[in-house]
């Protein structure tokens, strides 16, 4: 391994190799006696090419380490406890007491409590996942597709296999959407099973065939209602509530609230709000409310609002909690004495956790940590919640929160749990930038700098734009690391502009129909704040994003020459091209009038573009179509201010995955990501060209 301008010390970020190899932790589950934690642990394959996932044990007092539990080429996910202290999840590893399957689906697999090894219990031939447990019951519920015209799980086989084996993909639709980020919609239709997990199949007897749990379909005419939902179960297991996808005129969609009798699959509506969306309910441990995040419908001049509401479980008046509290929830849990929930909410830069008091809605914020979390869980006893904390510092690790302390004297710091993961050194420090945009709006951003950089070593500046555009820089990301990038020496600066999340309605609002205003000069802002430090080199900047990052990029591009170079990734490009052409239209074209989408169009601005653009998308990108990074890519050789000459040659850069979609995730097609990047700012941005170059990544030929 090697140093680099970064720092003295070698940390994984100088070693692609050693970056992509760092586990990566998700998901966080209790057992029903709060006396273990499982985490999911993401970690490179033998080849280096791909990730499998493992569940580890995380011990919830902070003294023994962490142990693993499941081990399988295939991954296993989806963990939840049975009431028994038992361990459900899903893999489509091998099934021993089946037939070889050349094409195996993930079944449901229980880890039993003493220690017994791991069998499938529940398998369908289109695969399981989303599982949820009943806090009272052994009562289970999976998520599995079913082909529309199916009658019966052996039709559903059926007509699986004659697709296959006649090699049949195509998909006849009749609504909209017919694609989803990076996957094709249909002809499949995700449907909710719910099943049983007996002291027969919990414990079978030597010698005998291993019991299944018995799936019954509680929603034989979902229909295409429970595409992208998550269903819950009641704790006496007896109703299913979910959020219910409902077609509209236009090709638009909306989603109620329902519950469904799992004993007869009648199905009513809890809430039907015509001016929202509805979705990710939880229903009290006493099984008397449903807390829901209800999603109002934005407009073009009116952005959304997200907010947590209540209804009776049972159907009445729905109720909103928090109605002061100027703030977006995200991640919600009750408390076992189902008086008031924990949530997470983006709060200016940050993602703490609050307690929201059910009777009154009151807000009370649990956690002082500079972190952003998620997956809380809750002790039996409500005294202590645990979570994975992450920040820009910190990737994933599991926490304790002394949740009595925090209610009764205000906001507690986090005590760390021994992680599965070790602690990852970095390559320098994180500050907080503030200022104040022209209209008088506080900015922030957080800057990682690299070690050593100060007035005798000034670091080149680069401004990195976060995507959403409905979202904020507050938590580490595998995706977007800026440390990599600290490591070859660059200050990256990572700023909320107008329409982030964490700063209030009236900071989204400012941005909302015009991202090529308050969004543009807000970042502006932050970038001349940056400069004006004396550790940051303001003759060598660079701006890069992805996806509304890469819009804001394209935007940056076209109407300022102060950046030496611009990476655009997955990037808005022609707003009317891409309005209609991504995977959701429905929701863009709330705001996207002719209007908004002609005036804040990136293509426009293409004859001002006279700063070196390095393009890079990925074919399988659905959410943001290949055709705008192929239209951007033309209009750069042939109508830039920098376009091709009379021999063909350019400054730009075009990378292209054919087989990667919005995020780039494979560890190999990720080190190219990484290695491009550095190239192509070492060229324009540190002027290292001839003998002196980064050459851009072997394997790109």
């Amino acid at each position: 391994m090697t140093t680099t301008p970064g720092g003295d010390t070698p940390t994984p970020f100088h070693d692609l190799d050693a970056y992509v190899a760092l586990p990566r932790l998700s998901g966080l589950v209790l057992s029903p006696d709060g006396e273990r934690l499982v985490t999911a642990v993401q970690t490179l394959d033998r080849k280096r090419t791909s990730y499998v996932t493992a569940l580890w044990e995380v011990d919830p007092h902070g003294e023994r380490p962490a142990r693993r539990l499941t081990r399988s080429a295939k991954s296993e996910s989806s963990a939840a406890f049975t009431p028994a202290g038992d361990l459900l999840f899903t893999s489509a590893r091998p099934d021993p007491d089946a037939d070889g399957d050349d094409d195996p689906k993930p079944a449901l697999w229980l880890l039993p409590a003493d220690g017994a090894e791991a069998r499938v219990v529940a398998d369908r031939g289109a695969g399981v996942g989303g599982v949820k447990v009943a806090a009272d019951v052994p009562t289970v519920l999976v998520v599995s597709d079913v082909l529309p015209s199916a009658t019966d799980d052996a039709d559903d086989e059926r007509l699986r296999k004659e697709r296959k084996d006649k090699k049949v993909a195509a998909i006849l639709h009749t609504g909209y959407p017919v694609r989803y980020w990076d996957h094709d919609l249909g002809p499949a239709v995700p449907h909710a099973f719910v099943g049983t997990v007996g002291a027969d199949v919990a414990a079978p007897r030597a010698g005998e065939r291993d019991p299944r749990v018995e799936l019954g379909d509680v929603t034989p005419d979902a229909g295409v209602a429970l595409r992208e939902t998550q269903p819950e179960l009641s704790p006496d297991g007896r109703t299913v509530v979910t959020a219910w996808n409902r077609p509209a005129a236009r090709g638009d969609l909306r989603s109620l609230l329902v519950a469904v009798d799992v004993a007869t699959g009648e199905r009513r509506t809890l809430v039907d709000d015509a001016d929202a969306d509805l979705g990710h309910p939880r229903v009290s441990p006493d099984g008397r409310w449903v807390a829901y995040a209800r999603e109002s419908l934005s407009s073009p001049h009116q952005a959304p609002t997200v907010e947590l509401w209540v209804v009776p479980s049972e159907g009445g008046e729905p109720r909103r909690l928090g109605a002061d509290w100027d703030r977006w929830p995200a991640d919600f849990v009750w408390l076992p004495s189902s008086d008031g929930l924990l949530v997470v909410a983006d709060d200016d830069g940050r993602a703490p956790v609050f307690h929201v008091e059910l009777t009154s809605g009151a807000v009370t914020r649990v956690t002082s940590d500079d972190a952003a979390f998620s997956d809380v869980q809750v002790a039996p006893d409500g005294a202590t919640a645990y979570a994975l904390r992450t920040s820009y510092a910190a990737p994933a690790h599991p926490v304790r929160i002394d949740l009595a302390a925090a209610l009764a004297g205000g906001p507690v710091a986090a005590t760390p749990l021994v992680s599965p993961a070790a602690d990852v050194p970095l390559p320098g420090r994180l500050e907080e930038v503030v200022t104040t945009a022209a209209d008088g709006q506080r900015v922030r951003s957080w800057l990682a700098l690299p070690d050593g950089a100060g007035p005798d070593a000034k670091a080149p500046l680069l401004l990195w734009i976060h995507g959403g555009p409905l979202g904020s820089w507050n938590a580490w990301s595998w995706r977007w690391n800026p440390w990599i990038l600290v490591a070859r020496g660059y200050a990256v600066l990572l700023p909320d502009p107008a329409l982030s999340t964490g700063y209030g309605q009236d900071f989204i609002q400012r941005g909302w129909g015009a991202w090529g205003a308050a969004p543009y000069t807000d970042l502006m802002a932050a970038t001349d704040a940056a400069l004006e430090r004396d550790d940051v080199d303001p003759e060598r900047t660079a701006a890069m994003g992805g996806s509304f990052g890469g819009y804001m990029a394209n935007w940056v591009a076209g109407h300022t020459d102060r950046f030496r170079a611009i990476v655009t990734h997955a990037s808005l490009w022609a707003l009317d091209q891409f309005g209609p052409t991504t995977d959701a239209s429905f929701y863009w074209q709330r705001e996207m009038t002719p209007e908004m989408a002609l005036e804040n169009s990136p293509h426009r601005f293409v004859g001002d573009i006279v700063t070196p653009m390095l393009v890079i998308h990925g074919d399988k990108d659905y959410r943001v179509p290949i055709g705008e990074g192929l239209r951007l890519w033309y209009e750069l050789l042939s109508a830039s201010g920098l376009p091709a000459d009379d021999e063909g040659r350019t400054p730009h850069r075009f990378l292209y995955y054919p087989d990667e979609n919005h995020w780039v995730l494979t560890p190999q097609h990720a080190k190219v990501w990484y290695g491009a990047v550095e190239a192509f700012l070492a060229e324009h941005v540190l002027g290292r060209t001839g003998d002196d170059a980064v050459p851009y990544p072997e394997v790109l030929g």
